[in-house]
């Protein structure tokens, strides 16, 4: 019985210290959501659970209430910026979510708009590689914890067993659980701290997954039997003065197989491809074109 209870000493201490870190976030919704306070004076929230970006509070440890400034967010990762005014509390410990594994014991932590920690407690029951979200946000890897995120754990943190923050809760499909890890938060939060918003790389066409005749596969040597058609060019875009053309199927970008409009965006979604050249590889009335595309900027509003 000692050793049950001192497991259960030790997850609360955990959760006493991870917790300090851990604010509420009161963005005017009938139930606040949870934030991290990633860094000196930067909080990090769920971008979904946000129902304004003014007016907008943190109910830290101690029940004290402080206003936060909104400095950018990156709806495709679901991740959410703030400023907190010169607040002591404790900064996350940021920890390696390279080393999590599945069955590993993780703490799911939110605040209450009271100033009450709230904790709920599970196994990793999913880790794989990098994933593009339904917006095409590029995830750095697929975290799925079995905890239950009750009403205001959004935004909140995910502790491994040591104590450290891993990442931010976020609910995935039917209300389950999803991490976004914190190398991710790390690059958003990177970004907009420097450049103030989040760059997407654009090309500038509309595009639609189309089907290609297996022998058109077979004789120009093509990756997959599908490609992206484009059905919009916007004049003047990179695509526009790279002599891309309405009815042309982009099956290749900088060498990598393009089946879906995900592809595109999943490349265009790195913001190092911008300014860069690119070599792009198309059918077009049956034969295979390849054309240089610059990489224009868009920015994430």
């Amino acid at each position: 019985m000692s050793s049950l209870q001192d497991f259960s000493n030790s997850l609360a201490d955990i959760i006493e210290q991870a917790g300090n870190a851990v604010v509420a976030v009161n963005a005017g919704k009938r139930l606040s959501s949870s934030g991290i306070h990633w860094r000196n004076n930067i909080i990090v929230t769920s971008d979904e659970s946000l129902g304004r970006y003014d007016e907008i509070t943190a109910t830290l440890a101690d029940g004290n209430t402080v206003p936060l400034s909104f400095l950018g967010h990156d709806p495709s990762t679901d991740i959410a910026v703030f400023q907190l005014q010169n607040s002591a509390i404790p900064v996350a410990q940021i920890g390696d979510i390279t080393k999590l594994k599945v069955g590993h014991l993780v703490l799911g932590l939110a605040r209450s708009s009271e100033g009450d920690i709230r904790a709920a407690m599970g196994a990793v029951s999913v880790v794989s590689g990098t994933w593009r979200s339904m917006s095409g946000g590029n995830i750095d890897q697929f975290i799925r914890p079995d905890i239950t995120l009750y009403p205001g754990f959004a935004g909140g943190a995910l502790v491994d067993a040591a104590g450290y923050v891993v990442g931010m809760n976020t609910s995935g499909r039917r209300g389950t659980a999803l991490t976004i890890p914190a190398s991710t938060i790390e690059r958003v939060v990177n970004q907009l701290l420097t450049k103030g918003h989040i760059s997407r790389g654009y090309l500038g066409v509309g595009m639609q997954p189309v089907r290609l005749p297996h022998n058109l596969k077979n004789s120009l040597n093509l990756p997959t039997t599908t490609g992206v058609i484009v059905v919009n060019v916007e004049s003047s875009s990179p695509a526009d003065n790279a002599g891309v053309l309405l009815g042309d199927v982009l099956v290749r970008l900088d060498n990598i197989a393009v089946s879906d409009t995900g592809d595109v965006l999943a490349l265009l979604n790195n913001s190092d491809r911008i300014g860069k050249l690119i070599k792009v590889q198309l059918v077009r009335g049956g034969a295979l074109v390849e054309l240089d595309i610059v990489v224009g900027e868009r920015t994430v509003e």
